[in-house]
């Protein structure tokens, strides 16, 4: 069985030194490790930011996709090979805007996927901008007198979607974040983990400590059910969004392979893909 240390290669990150992003990465190795997968059983594909290159630093499959676009990528590996672990990342910017579109039909497809966001609240690789994630009153480089522009609430929009698994943390909780991607691997079907990830050089609004005085942990609620829907969607309500743990799981419901008419478990590249002459014939016939 792989370690965590497996999971490593010799490709140095160029991160900021204090960026959220390490504790992530740090966290997708672990977890891998921890279910039991070997690096040739794990693809990571990732968009593009300085989160987007979260794909090269981990010893397993990776892609490095364009802006927005990691999700069309990664679904089209899970279904050429359903043996594979997928795992999708980015950052807010990535997911949350131009990547939008293909982050609400992902999850209401309900592939085998796990998706990962780096959410900074800003973005960092272009030099510190306003993203979807930035607050009423952000104040950036595209926003000098502060946004005018409403929070998007990716948890509300992944549960409005009909998401069967939704998860927060915060990328200095190593151990909650780790047990998180784990729960998101064994998860049949797609799951979204949004992460709070710190971007220390562009963002100064959004640090450590001001996440650690705002953050509210699922653990001091007992009682909380992460199966009733409409108690997680109150939840993130009450809590303005600023809440980590499991918050919703479907475990009822199908993934998209298992639902697909003629979709054999295979890899693509083990099945007999031949056409016997006369299947041949008749197709062509249809076409003279």
């Amino acid at each position: 069985m792989a370690t965590f240390k497996e999971f490593r290669n010799n490709v140095k990150p160029n991160w900021c030194p204090g960026c959220g992003d390490f504790t992530v990465q740090a966290s997708i190795q672990r977890a891998a490790a921890n279910v039991g997968l070997e690096p040739e059983q794990l693809a990571v594909i990732s968009g593009i930011g300085c989160s987007g290159r979260i794909s090269g630093y981990i010893n397993a499959y990776g892609l490095h996709g364009i802006h927005g676009r990691a999700l069309p990528i990664a679904q089209g590996v899970k279904l050429a090979n359903r043996e594979l672990t997928v795992i999708a990342s980015g950052g807010d910017g990535d997911g949350f805007a131009i990547g939008m579109g293909h982050t609400v039909h992902a999850i209401r497809r309900n592939l085998d996927i796990t998706y990962i966001v780096m959410d900074n609240q800003i973005y960092g690789l272009t030099k510190g901008q306003t993203s979807p994630r930035s607050a009423e009153g952000f104040k950036t480089k595209s926003t000098p007198e502060g946004s005018i522009e409403t929070t998007l609430s990716p948890l509300e929009i992944a549960l409005s979607a009909g998401a069967t698994f939704v998860a927060q943390s915060f990328s200095s909780d190593l151990k909650q974040l780790t047990s998180l991607i784990e729960q998101a691997i064994q998860h049949k079907g797609f799951s979204l983990i949004n992460v709070f990830s710190p971007c220390v050089t562009f963002n100064k609004v959004n640090t450590y400590d001001w996440f650690k005085e705002n953050i509210v942990n699922l653990e001091q609620f007992p009682e909380y059910d992460p199966s009733n829907r409409i108690a997680a969607m109150t939840k993130i309500m009450e809590t303005r969004g600023m809440l980590t743990g499991l918050i919703y799981q479907d475990t009822t419901r199908k993934s998209y392979e298992d639902m697909a008419v003629g979709f054999k478990p295979e890899a693509l590249a083990k099945q007999d893909l031949t056409l016997p002459e006369a299947e041949f014939d008749k197709l062509l016939a249809e076409f003279r």
